[in-house]
């Protein structure tokens, strides 16, 4: 027996089975780096259109986990596929360096008492330290941009640039100083901004307080009475105790109506739809003898419960019935809806009773509490209370209650005098900042959807944004105060501009040591220097400031205005946020045009990743394990706009997933072994039927991919190019044309033919797939064959695909109808396989009848149907003459009839015909065979 495997076209690449990404991916990235191809995608991409993604800055504090992970690789998949699209996109990473994380950070390693120079320079150094860090996971996940140049908004340049942004708002009006209730951190000992607060389970006193009216007379008109046979009280609810020692006043709705209740000694007044549970409450019996309107009770005044001071009742919309008493006393130092009524019934600032010090210690000269710490001082209060017979009710209850992210600790809102930004009525302008920014939301496109009634409503129901803290570590607000009248300095504009340019020199610490006689002269012992910090809010929200037309200039006209911001969920709160508030005060818009957001990862259950429940994924072990590139899988066929889950076994789905892909493209690889694009490529009209439509379909779903990436769509991506892999690719063309490849001459058309093809769909899948699977795509573009440039990513899309004519006799609907045909015999030879009828497909025989529609389109295949069904012979007959053995199939008008062929096996290309044994010469070979290794090689037309 001869051996005819030298006369074979066998597959051959040097493109491994497997990927060995975590070995591999490192090498690649060194080769980028020497090669230095970010910066050759700039050179190249010069002049195109530009596409801006404005990079928001993670903190630098910290190792990254996944969610930094999923941002920046769908960032990455963005500006690369932006990139094959034609566009100039750079990708300038950033880190958000300033802040109390890393201030306190700092004091834990080396104490609070090393002075604040010391502090700043530690916090600087400490900083530099968690980017490099950060930077490096970064890179590992195959990220590209310029690392060796991120901008760092601890950068000189960077803390100048967001002076003279503060500068622009000052000068528009809308910053001013306060007195009002903000989020106070005690061990922060700042306020702090709505982003870093979070909520948690608290047990609390919940109480119920008698407030004595003192104007019997009002209250008894109030209920249409002629007057009051018995004491009255006011009944509120709260569940803070400590914050009755500053009660300045009370609510009621002006629409609920409210009852006069009899309980036997004395008469309560109360939301009439809770009074039955609120007398249960006291534990007391009571009959309602009169019912008035909420707005009848304004003005009344009653006396606090500890202090000699009224405590008259405000009209207020915000009061509700879900629990208490339908009245809430009003401590304006300590609640925002309180300051706010409080203030609009013409309570004056420094009638504002401030009584809580920074650190949650009373005021020293505050009666029977004074020098206590308020959490301490609530059994106190509750005694008191009781001790003076205002008490009706004390329970301890578990709620939802605000603390500080970082130390986990409660909040309360405190009146300080704080910087803030106004959301409304600035002087001089014709719309409101919030009106701008509620304009500027309709004026974005939010992907997904959902992100823009979020965002909408909380510019439409937040408070004036407090942007100063009491820190060391941050971005100053170079001030100067009159120390008489506590204005600004005139002049303070300009003064900002000369401080900004001593910070560009010599950073934040040029104010901080800054004598003011060094900028005002003779006028410097009329003012004093603000000494408080910039919120870290303002620092990465000023960005489209100081670095897109800054430090690292980008953008459009009117200002720049990124293509995209693209974050987490949580930033519709925070970056998203302060940044649409600074756009709109400074150049009247949005910095942005689109917003894209993705959700938080879980796990597979939903649950959220933590240490103690043994479900966290560290990006760094997959890379290490699995590579990065099944990592980026993960991430672009996951459906990012909402919780994205993941687990072990998730990723090693994911990696099953990879494999097809590997595989699928090593396929291509190696069967155009020996292929030279220069000189073998054939024309479209020579190609056969089969190749052309394969090359039509790379066509077809190249618009889909494109159209996918464009709308920021990549589980499509990677369900659409998986499919076309699995189905078009995998189940149908490469199954049937491996026969041609192995077996036809080598220089034959039926070969060349299909190796265009595979060429063609090779150049393609590579740009496809190089956003998704960077390192994967590369190692696919070295294999190639050909000239070629130095990367896929100095690449656009491929042209080289085209589609059919309309006209054509093989178009796209015979395709399917015969894909369809294939698909309904595989499963009847797959049956036949299970009852051991045959065994192989290639020793089968079979005849398929069909109603004249099918037997139309199986006809023009001719003899070479049985190439297309990968079988040793295909008859077609009509459906009426069905033998009794012909089993039907899933597609209406076709029956198949399959037997396993009598005749012997072609030891070349293993069909069974007739012919084998019949040649003296070439016992073993059919005669295809013969004529492919001896004779001028067979003729294919169709498949």
């Amino acid at each position: 027996m001869t051996d005819y495997k030298a006369t074979l076209n066998l597959p051959d690449t040097a493109f491994p089975m497997r990927g060995n990404l975590a070995k591999r991916e490192p090498d690649m990235l060194k080769a980028w780096q020497e090669q230095g191809i970010y910066q050759k995608i700039r050179a190249i991409s010069a002049g195109r259109p530009t596409f801006v993604l404005h990079d928001g800055p993670p903190y630098a504090n910290g190792n990254i986990h996944l969610g930094h992970a999923v941002n920046k690789v769908l960032k990455d998949m963005i500006i690369k596929s932006k990139t094959l699209d034609g566009y100039d996109a750079p990708y300038v990473p950033g880190w958000d360096c300033h802040g109390l994380p890393i201030e306190h950070k700092v004091e834990v390693t080396h104490g609070k008492d090393m002075g604040a120079d010391k502090t700043r320079e530690l916090c600087r150094s400490y900083a530099q330290e968690q980017i490099e860090g950060q930077k490096a996971d970064f890179i590992r996940l195959g990220i590209f941009g310029e690392w060796d140049n991120p901008y760092k908004t601890m950068s000189f340049a960077n803390e100048a640039g967001e002076i003279r942004a503060l500068a622009k708002m000052v000068e528009g009006g809308y910053v001013f100083k306060g007195l009002k209730p903000v989020n106070w951190c005690f061990d922060c000992g700042s306020a702090l901004a709505e982003a870093e607060v979070e909520y948690a389970d608290k047990k609390s006193s919940a109480i119920d307080v008698a407030f004595v009216c003192e104007e019997a007379d009002k209250l008894a008109a109030a209920f249409g009475l002629s007057e009051l046979a018995k004491p009255a009280f006011a009944v509120i609810w709260t569940t803070t105790p400590w914050t009755i020692p500053a009660n300045q006043a009370m609510n009621v709705h002006p629409e609920f109506e409210y009852a006069l209740v009899d309980t036997g000694d004395k008469l309560l007044v109360m939301a009439a739809e809770l009074v039955e549970g609120a007398l249960e409450r006291f534990e007391l019996e009571g009959t309602i003898i009169a019912k008035t309107a909420g707005a009848q009770l304004e003005h009344i005044s009653f006396r606090h419960p500890l202090y000699e001071r009224s405590s008259p009742i405000y009209l207020a919309d915000y009061v509700e019935l879900g629990a208490g008493t339908g009245i809430v006393h009003s401590a304006p130092a300590y609640g925002e809806d309180d300051f706010a009524t409080c203030r609009r019934y013409g309570m004056q600032f420094d009638e504002i009773l401030n009584i809580v010090k920074g650190d949650g210690v009373y005021i020293d000269d505050l009666p029977l509490f004074g020098g206590m710490d308020i959490w301490e001082a609530n059994g106190d209060i509750v005694k008191a209370l009781a001790d003076a017979d205002r008490l009706l009710c004390h329970k301890t209850i578990k709620h939802s209650y605000m603390h500080c992210w970082r130390h986990k600790t409660p909040l309360i809102y405190r009146a300080t005098a704080q910087w803030f930004v106004g959301m409304d009525g600035v002087e001089g302008q014709s719309g409101s900042l919030r009106d701008k920014a509620l304009a500027a939301i309709e004026e974005t496109q939010f992907v997904p959807d959902w992100g823009k009634p979020r965002l909408h409503s909380m510019i439409a129901n937040r408070p004036d944004w407090c942007i100063s803290r009491q820190r060391n570590w941050g971005v100053p607000i170079p001030f100067f105060l009159h120390k008489e009248s506590g204005q600004l300095h005139p002049e303070t504009v300009a003064l900002m501009e000369q401080v900004a340019q001593r910070v560009d020199e010599e950073g934040i610490e040029a104010w901080f040591k800054l004598e003011p006689a060094e900028l005002l002269g003779d006028e410097a012992d009329q003012y004093e220097k603000v000494t408080d910090t910039l919120d870290v809010w303002f620092d990465s929200g000023t960005t489209h400031w100081h670095v897109m037309r800054g430090s690292h200039p980008m953008g459009h006209d009117q200002g720049p205005r990124a293509d995209l911001y693209l974050e987490g969920s949580d930033q519709h709160r925070g970056w998203f946020h302060s940044s649409l508030l600074t756009g709109c005060a400074i150049d009247g818009h949005a910095p942005y045009k689109a917003l894209l957001t993705h959700g938080f990862t879980v796990d597979e259950k939903g649950y959220k990743m933590s240490k103690s429940l043994g479900n966290v994924i560290v990006p760094q072990e997959v890379t290490d394990t699995l590579g990065a590139d099944i990592l980026r899988l993960w991430i672009a066929s996951t459906d990012y706009s909402g919780e994205m889950a993941v687990s072990k076994q998730i990723l090693q789905r994911t990696a099953d997933s990879y494999r097809r892909i590997r595989n699928t493209s090593r396929f291509l690889l190696a069967n155009l072994n020996g292929f030279n694009p220069e000189t073998d490529l054939v024309a479209p009209e020579n190609m056969l039927a089969l190749d052309r439509w394969a090359v039509d379909a790379a066509a077809r779903l190249q618009q889909k991919v494109q159209e996918a990436y464009r709308n920021y769509r990549f589980l499509d991506v990677y369900q659409q190019v998986h499919h076309f892999c699995v189905q078009e690719l995998g189940g149908f063309y490469l199954d049937i044309i491996k026969d041609r490849q192995y077996t036809t001459k080598a220089d034959s058309l039926a070969r060349h033919s299909a190796q265009t093809a595979l060429y063609h769909i090779a150049q393609a899948i590579t740009r496809w797939i190089a956003p998704v699977l960077s390192f994967t795509a590369e190692e696919i573009y070295a294999a190639l064959p050909g000239e070629k440039g130095e990367s896929i990513f100095l690449e656009t899309w491929y042209e080289g695909l085209f589609e059919l004519a309309d006209d054509d006799a093989f178009g796209r609907d015979y395709w399917e109808r015969i894909l369809a045909v294939k698909s309904a015999v595989n499963k009847a030879l797959e049956e036949a396989r299970n009852e051991k009828l045959v065994k192989a497909s290639l020793s089968t025989e079979a005849v398929l009848f069909a109603d004249e529609q099918i037997a139309a389109d199986l006809a023009r295949l001719d003899a070479e149907l049985r190439f297309v069904l990968i079988t040793s012979e295909a008859q077609v007959a009509p459906l009426a003459d069905a033998s009794d053995d012909a089993r039907a199939t899933e597609l209406d008008g076709l029956k198949v009839a399959l037997k396993a062929s009598e005749h012997a096996k072609c030891e070349r290309c293993w069909h069974h015909r007739e012919e084998v044994g019949s040649n003296a010469e070439h016992p073993e070979l059919c005669n295809r065979c013969i004529e492919n290794v001896y004779g001028e090689g067979e003729a294919r037309q169709f498949a």
